[in-house]
């Protein structure tokens, strides 16, 4: 898969299947648009955004991404992406108006045969352009729209809004389901207080930067350590620490087995059950006597397949 970070893209990929939107989560609403883009005869393109407009716009926003960027692409590459055309969403691509992004975006730099987008798919200055404006300018400019309406489960909508929901709720297991994988962070192995060493629980500290913020709580995890293929199994905690008074959320893991230094190495941690609510000890005995009965309900809870 070929991913340009500006609209020079080679002859060779224009005249091409492109679907356009966001993709956050890349989840089963999304797989839909991609399964009727990817033809046989055409290639299949995505014209997506960095970073995501709603954290352009609103600066405060900061836990929101259901996948960084690297797996977003890891994910469109598996789905049968040939080529992603990534842009910098800033403030002069903001003022952009819908109808100059139709003729001097789409047309005149990438010139897909093919248009794919959700029907709720907005965009240009303003988010004025939409579906209905997409589809009075197709034989002008040459190409054939395709609006794909949403994709439910259980007669419910699935969406990248709907994801973060379900994660900030709790429900990592339905939230799994959508995403049709199991729900990951990335990131370094950071320094921390040794909190964990000192119960007895030498733990891996990862800082949650862009993602959207799970339930604080205990889950069931398993890791992926660097660019090992073997996923260990594991128990992560997400919170501020408040038996310790702590005021940073933190994801924290213990993994299994693993007793070799790991510092600054790039985990993966897919969360596969939600063990229980964070709360406040009155003691780290207390705590300790806890995180104990938290290992062994982890150890159950990863039962089953993980999807990554």
């Amino acid at each position: 898969m070929k991913i340009f970070n500006n609209f020079k893209i080679p002859k060779k990929y224009k005249r091409s299947s492109l679907a356009v939107g966001n993709f956050d989560g890349a989840h089963k609403g999304h797989q839909k648009v991609f399964k009727q883009a990817r033809g046989k005869k055409l290639k299949f393109g995505i014209l997506t955004f960095s970073p995501l407009p709603v954290m352009f716009f609103n600066k405060k926003i900061k836990n929101y991404r259901l996948t960084s960027e690297d797996k977003k692409f890891q994910l469109l590459k598996k789905f049968g992406v040939n080529f992603v055309v990534n842009i910098k969403f800033n403030k002069n691509f903001s003022k952009i108006s819908a109808e100059n992004f139709i003729k001097n975006i789409l047309y005149k730099k990438i010139n897909p045969k093919r248009i794919f987008v959700s029907n709720n798919f907005k965009f240009g200055n303003k988010r004025k352009g939409n579906v209905k404006l997409l589809k009075k300018f197709e034989k002008r400019y040459d190409y054939k729209l395709s609006k794909i309406n949403p994709y439910k489960y259980k007669k419910k909508i699935i969406s990248s809004t709907r994801i973060r929901e379900l994660l900030q709720k709790g429900n990592i297991n339905l939230a799994n389901k959508l995403l049709s994988r199991t729900w990951q962070i990335d990131g370094h192995v950071a320094k921390g207080k040794k909190i964990g060493r000192k119960l007895g629980y030498r733990t891996c500290n990862i800082r949650i930067k862009n993602y959207v913020l799970p339930k604080a709580g205990i889950y069931a995890t398993k890791v992926l350590i660097g660019k090992q293929k073997k996923l260990h199994p594991s128990v992560a905690y997400i919170g501020s620490r408040p038996t310790f008074k702590g005021k940073e959320i933190l994801l924290e893991i213990y993994i299994f087995g693993i007793k070799k230094n790991i510092y600054k190495k790039r985990l993966g941690v897919y969360f596969v059950k939600f063990i229980r609510l964070d709360k406040k000890f009155k003691s780290s005995s207390a705590l300790v006597r806890q995180m104990n009965k938290d290992v062994i309900l982890a150890k159950k809870g990863l039962k089953g397949k993980t999807v990554i």
